[in-house]
This record gives structure tokens, sequence and C-alpha cells, in this order.
């Protein structure tokens, strides 16, 4: 299976000469670290046997960032075990919400900013409808996970959240949601959308925000997924 780092070889430097005035340094650091991961660039260390059969081999060293799939195979996988030793025995909800087209550049900008207001936004949006009586009328729990870019490498920053189906009341009594229904996906978006813009806005004043974020209605889906965790 071909591996990023050599999509990252063969085509980085066209892409870098294209694009490279536009991208964030970050980006730029990232390119540069998947490329050297676990090469001569990277250096390395020597791993001699000790039970004295001569044996040895030489590792080199992992760029250790953050976009980096072999650096970080390992840790998202023990990542999902540890959540799911933390999932109850109820049905659970998939929701995504996802930052209009208009929004992606001034996002791709401010990212260490919004992407944190993203995940703000979404689960105050969430937890205001959650305590609404006429839908749960209680506390909602998640677990928000942030993607930004889509399976053919579009930037499109979007939130995936697993929420259990139910809510606890205030005197710590379980309501469980309908079968197939969470929350209206219709009031969420807008509600979604006001906290994201007021709290984008406030954090960034002399940022300009276009009007087509305001003109079309933000993305919410919502299904339930499986129906029990054992």
């Amino acid at each position: 299976m071909i591996e990023l780092a050599e999509v990252v070889r063969k085509h980085g430097p066209e892409y870098r000469e294209k694009f490279g005035d536009r991208m964030p340094a970050n980006h730029q650091r990232a390119l540069a670290a998947i490329v050297a991961c676990r090469t001569e660039e990277m250096g390395g260390h020597l791993v001699e046997c000790d039970h004295q059969c001569g044996h040895s081999d030489y590792y080199y060293h992992s760029c250790k960032n953050a976009s980096c799939p072999k650096c970080h195979g390992a840790d998202t996988k023990r990542w999902l075990e540890q959540r799911e030793t933390e999932l109850v025995p109820v049905p659970y909800f998939h929701l995504v919400f996802t930052l209009p087209a208009a929004l992606r550049d001034v996002v791709r900008r401010n990212h260490q900013a919004l992407y944190s207001i993203l995940f703000q936004a979404t689960s105050a949006a969430l937890v205001k409808l959650g305590m609404d009586r006429n839908y749960l009328g209680g506390q909602l729990g998640m677990v928000a996970v942030l993607h930004t870019w889509t399976r053919a490498k579009e930037y499109h920053p979007h939130l995936h959240l697993l929420v259990p189906g139910g809510s606890l009341n205030k005197d710590g009594v379980w309501r469980p949601a309908r079968k197939k229904y969470l929350v209206p996906v219709k009031a969420l978006s807008p509600i979604f959308r006001a906290i994201f813009m007021k709290r984008a806005r406030k954090a960034l004043p002399t940022e300009t925000f276009p009007q087509e974020a305001w003109d079309h209605d933000w993305v919410v889906f919502s299904r339930p997924t499986f129906k029990k965790t054992k």
C-alpha cells in the first residue's frame, strides 16, 4: 500500500510551489516532517541484543508530528481502546457538525482559535437543546473528534460526535431518547451557527467574516449508531 510520505515526496514540491505562499507554517512543517519520518534525515539509534548473540538493528527516529500517520497510528489505536472502556450500555447517536465553505479561508488562517471555538459551539448547542424539556430535559454526554480534511484531501473542517441516546436530569435520573431521534437538527443548526459566530467575532475582532456564512443553514447530521455497546 502506498504511504502518505511517498505522495508528499513525489508531489509536495509542486504543491508547495503552487500554494506555499498560502500555506500556514504548521502545514509546511508537517509536510517536511512526514517526508523525513523514519529516514536518515531524522537520525537513529542502534539496538543490540543483550544476550550476547551479536545481533543488532539500526532504527531511524520518528518525526513525532501530530499529522504523521506513521507516528500516531498506534496512538490512535490506544485512544480508541480507552474510549471503548468509557462507553455505557445504551444506544448511541453519531452527529456531524460542519463549518460552511464560506468560512474555510477564515478558519484556515485562524485555525488554532477557531478549531477550539468549533468544539465550544458544538457542545454548547447540544447542551442547550438537550436541557430543553421538550426533548431530553437533562445533561448530555459526548465525545468529539475534529476532522479537517476529506478522504480526497480537501480542506473541510468538521466535528464527529458520539453521543449517548439519553440524558441525566437534575436528580441524576436517566431519561432515554427516542429510538431514532436525539434532538432536532433543524433547531440545532441555527443555534450552532449563532454560538460559533458570536464567539469567533469576539475572539477575532479584526477578522472579516463573509456574509455568506449567515445566508445558508449550517450542516448538522444526526443518526443512531449501534443498538448497544456490549
